[in-house]
């Protein structure tokens, strides 16, 4: 049972015995004591003036004193105001210690049977990968490994965005100006030759739209009569009708990209179970709103295109299909959500997209209980918020959108240089330094977009994301890898922590203890983290624990102990932070390194 657990049911006990309250111990709620009090977990009172008719204070050190002569693991307690903060025996920790060391699959919970698909990345085949997509890569994959290690049956899925009219705009650039060009012939990488044409297109435009407003054309209309956007739209019906030269063109073409998102997601460490393609969803969605005009939940407009009215939801009229009969977003994500369900029949399926699109997840669910579907109830959409980098730093290509490789690379010449200077690498080979650059920069970049609450908009640096000091992922990876050093020191000294005895150490310097109950809530934490679809409780956790190590680093001594079993619990108690360590930093995709 968790300390905190048999705590509960403690004080849950002292309520019925001393003033005849009946709390359930699973409603008996307890917080981490803050600092600048003596305690490890606190239970405020407040709540239960009214039913005992005292203050709250008088509740507290009632409370206290009953949990002191009848709960062995209170070793002593104090109250301030409403707060009643408990003070936890050293015998207690000692045994919650080697409790958790004889337990390999600490901190993963039991089998739920509960069924979680996760869908992220999503690119779209006309362009790289950007910054944007590098935090929703991170969160789906970090939210999918937490919902793992919490007993769920995780399915991780990409829903490529092949088709559409942003698609054509890339594939009618080549057409034009691409003369036979290729990611062979050009040596540049396959998502970026497509991405190029796609920024011709937008250029050209451009031009276009501007002739036709110096020749008298409003703004609006140019846009909409522009050449080449005509021909792009003339393209995509060419598409839907399975026209053999344009569907040519497209398989050519989004088989660039594939290969080039392959080499990023290798790069950057994310994986997927399955993937989508809106190409073979958007026919089953179109299926879905003519099941909605059967039904009567939707209606066709004198023009033809059909809607749902989502007034009484507090939503407003949505388009489903276009005049001309072609999909929007909507449309294939309905025959999406359906083919998802039919593969893996989930309990809930997360959509990890920008917060810029909350409103369309509240249709989509909303449109999804109009067609009286099983699976509505269970969309989330993990909405997180955009990334900011500091002005003029890493600018891509193109000057507006900051491509992944590029910053990837960035984060690479960034660590090597940091690690350079700092003389980090001594020993290495060439490969081993190569790959130490990879997996700190790999580190910084996951942990600085991870540690941030995914609904917060936030500003990343990359030079203050590699930094070895602070909240960053290359402090807990070095970290990490002094623990690893300390433990091969141990093993040359023939010492097995494993096997060591040191049950004879009877007190704890206030370092060590800080750092046992850090040990001690990670499955509170993995828990927590996976009922908030929040990485950023994992991550800071991690960085929590290895800081309570450094601090037990340097005010304790480890082999200069001259007690055997105390130097032998330090060993140990390495070891063990070594572990959660790497437990909680791979739960976000981070690879923690055995040498610095």
């Amino acid at each position: 049972m968790l300390l905190q657990n048999a705590l509960s049911q403690h004080i849950s006990e002292a309520l019925q015995a001393l003033f005849s309250i009946s709390v359930d111990a699973g409603q008996v709620a307890l917080q981490p004591t803050r600092k600048e009090f003596a305690g490890s977990f606190t239970f405020v009172t407040f709540p239960y003036t009214k039913q005992a008719g005292k203050g709250p204070e008088q509740i507290g050190q009632a409370l206290g004193e009953y949990l002191k002569e009848n709960a062995a693991e209170v070793r002593g307690f104090n109250v301030v105001k409403g707060f009643l903060n408990l003070e936890i025996e050293e015998t207690e920790w000692l045994r919650l210690f080697r409790n958790l060391m004889q337990d390999a699959d600490y901190g993963q919970g039991e089998p739920s049977g509960r069924k979680v698909m996760v869908e992220y990345s999503s690119p779209n085949t006309n362009k790289p990968l950007h910054l944007g997509h590098l935090r929703n890569n991170f969160l789906g994959y970090a939210t999918s490994e937490i919902l793992k290690a919490n007993g769920h049956e995780v399915m991780k899925v990409n829903l490529v965005n092949d088709r559409g009219i942003h698609i054509c705009k890339s594939m009618l650039a080549y057409d034009k100006f691409g003369n036979g060009e290729t990611p062979e012939s050009s040596a540049i990488k396959g998502d970026h030759l497509v991405g190029k044409y796609y920024v011709l297109f937008d250029k050209a435009y451009k031009e276009q739209v501007e002739e036709l407003v110096a020749q008298g054309t409003d703004k609006e209309e140019a846009k909409k009569k522009a050449p080449l956007m005509l021909q792009a739209q003339d393209m995509l019906l060419k598409w839907e009708q399975g026209d053999a030269q344009v569907v040519n063109l497209w398989k050519k073409m989004n088989g660039w990209v594939y290969t080039g998102f392959e080499e990023t997601y290798r790069t950057i460490g994310v994986d997927f179970d399955k993937f989508y393609y809106e190409s073979e969803t958007y026919m089953l969605g179109k299926e879905r709103v003519e099941e909605g005009l059967q039904m009567g939940v939707f209606f066709k407009k004198p023009d033809g295109s059909v809607w749902v009215d989502l007034t009484e939801e507090g939503l407003d009229e949505k388009l489903l299909l276009r005049a001309d009969g072609t999909s929007v977003y909507i449309t294939q994500d309905l025959g999406t959500a359906e083919l998802k369900y039919n593969d893996f029949p989930y309990d809930q399926s997360v959509y990890v997209v920008a917060d810029e699109q909350n409103y369309h997840f509240q249709v989509l669910a909303a449109t999804l209980k109009k067609l009286q579907k099983p699976y509505a109830e269970g969309i989330y959409h993990l909405s997180y918020g955009m990334v900011d980098l500091p002005s003029g730093k890493m600018k891509s290509r193109e000057g507006t959108v900051v491509d992944a490789d590029e910053l990837v690379q960035e984060m690479v010449d960034t660590a090597r240089q940091q690690t350079e200077e700092l003389g980090k690498i001594e020993g290495f080979t060439p490969e081993q330094a190569q790959e130490l650059y990879h997996t700190l920069a790999m580190g910084a970049l996951k942990y600085f977009l991870l540690k941030v609450d995914p609904k917060k908009r936030m500003l990343f640096n990359p030079q203050e994301s590699i930094d070895f000091r602070g909240n960053t992922g290359p402090f807990i990876q070095y970290s990490h890898a002094r623990i690893s050093a300390i433990l091969r020191k141990a093993a040359e000294m023939g010492i097995n922590v494993d096997v060591a005895n040191f049950d004879k150490v009877a007190s704890l310097h206030e370092t060590e203890q800080e750092v046992i109950i850090q040990l001690v809530n990670y499955p509170a934490v993995v828990k927590e983290a996976g009922s908030l679809f929040a990485p950023s409780i994992v991550a800071n956790y991690a960085y929590e624990l290895a800081k309570a190590y450094n601090r037990f680093y340097q005010e304790v001594s480890i082999f200069n102990e001259n007690d055997e079993q105390a130097r032998n619990f330090r060993i140990a108690l390495s070891a063990m932070v070594a572990r959660f360590i790497r437990h909680s930093m791979r739960l976000l995709g981070i690879e923690v390194p055995e040498r610095m």
